[in-house]
């Protein structure tokens, strides 16, 4: 084989291996933003303006899962009726400008967990916002999801049907 032909092939080689990762990683953006979308069917959620109702998809492992704000910092938020407050990550905590107070010990799926109590000056979700919300820093929780507890859900109505959860103001 001449060296014409030697480099020929080192670079057909090259040009294939390059091919192979492209594709590769192709595949990989493409398969990571459909498990994405059935994770969190709502996080491209837009609210019009003046909007009275929020209808969210359940994601595929039955939860209701949506963007909003606390204290003005997106956060991704698991709608929990089973739960009694907020809770968020204590990691999250200095991000979203919440203060630990008093420590307190609660009862999750999990177990009896130590958690420090605070308030959320701004919560919003779609088109509800709700101020001075009673909250817990939670060290157990490990993602970035916060559990919307019935501190706030209690504001809203809600209604179930097939994978859609509705909710609005009561009287809306």
């Amino acid at each position: 084989m001449s060296p014409a032909e030697s480099d020929t092939r080192s670079i057909g080689r090259k040009l294939g291996l390059l091919a192979s990762l492209a594709f590769l990683g192709l595949g990989w953006v493409s398969f990571d933003s459909v498990l994405e979308h059935r994770d969190n069917p709502n996080r491209n959620l837009v609210v019009a303006p003046g909007a009275t109702e929020l209808v969210l998809k359940r994601n595929r492992f039955g939860h209701y899962v949506a963007p909003g704000q606390i204290n003005g910092q997106p956060v991704s938020f698991l709608l929990d009726t089973g739960a009694t407050q907020v809770s968020v990550p204590a990691h999250l905590g200095p991000v979203l400008g919440l203060q630990p107070g008093a420590a307190g010990s609660v009862l999750t799926a999990n177990g009896s967990v130590t958690v420090r109590q605070t308030r959320i000056e701004a919560l919003t979700l779609g088109p509800f916002e709700v101020r001075n919300v009673s909250a817990h820093l939670n060290p157990g929780m490990r993602s970035d999801e916060v559990l919307l507890g019935m501190s706030v859900l209690r504001y809203l109505e809600f209604t179930q049907r097939g994978d859609t959860l509705s909710l609005r103001i009561p009287g809306s």
